[in-house]
């Protein structure tokens, strides 16, 4: 049987998810590579990888998509990973450098600036530093496990799925497990269960991970990261597409 190809974001946050795929019989039968969120959406778009945990943000790119798990990287309220880092308050910005590795986060910082904080700075892509601030007045957004321990050394800093669900009182989804065509039944069950696995076996997890003084790693796997795929996770993610072809 050909192997299903899986390409997963390589970030602290999908660390069960990769765990369980690699302690259960299922590793066998798949590829699997780690990606940036960007690289990860980038090879489904290109039939490079037939699953690919990838930002929710993508799938406006991928004909024929569909959600083959019943888990997540989302967020209830903060999540302690998704940010935009401020020398002054958000309505003071006038430049916002966006995040080479992500599309949902970015899109998620424009949505909000559109329609929650109404705000219209100027979006700088690419920018030689992006995750340093020109002057008083740039702010940047970043992800990930580079912003661990960043929040106190900044004056302003905005959670963004606590920002989201201020605005809208939903939960917000990151990315999900998502297929570019019709993956077998019979896979997609033992796929569920070996992500199962891997967030089953968070204790032993923690074991093999870098602690950090300035960040509580065991809190945001238990508490800040919600990995269950829900009714109003999907709402968010419908909702949030709605906002990006507004844009």
């Amino acid at each position: 049987m050909k192997k299903i190809r899986i390409s997963a974001v390589s970030y602290t946050n999908t660390k069960p998810f990769i765990y369980g795929l690699q302690h259960a019989d299922i590793l066998g039968k798949i590829e699997l590579s780690l990606d940036t969120p960007a690289d990860c959406a980038q090879k489904l778009i290109d039939d490079n990888a037939d699953i690919g945990l990838i930002p929710v943000a993508a799938v406006l790119n991928i004909p024929g998509w569909n959600i083959v798990s019943d888990y997540c990287i989302g967020a209830v309220g903060a999540v302690n990973s998704v940010f935009i880092f401020s020398n002054c308050p958000i309505n003071e910005v006038k430049q916002l450098q966006l995040d080479p590795q992500s599309r949902s986060s970015n899109n998620l910082a424009k949505v909000l600036l559109k329609n929650y904080w109404d705000l219209k700075p100027e979006l700088i892509v690419d920018a030689p530093d992006y995750s340093a601030s020109k002057n008083n007045q740039t702010a940047f957004v970043q992800i990930g496990d580079r912003t661990f321990g960043k929040k106190d050394k900044y004056p302003f800093v905005y959670d963004l799925a606590e920002e989201w669900q201020k605005f809208t009182g939903l939960p917000f989804m990151f990315a999900g497990w998502i297929a570019n065509k019709a993956i077998p039944t019979e896979f997609l069950t033992e796929f569920n269960a070996a992500l199962k696995l891997g967030l089953d076996s968070r204790a032993e997890l923690f074991k093999e991970l870098t602690h950090y003084e300035d960040f509580d790693i065991e809190d945001y796997l238990v508490n800040k990261i919600d990995f269950n795929v829900t009714e109003d996770k999907i709402k968010a993610m419908n909702l949030f597409l709605k906002y990006i072809g507004q844009l």
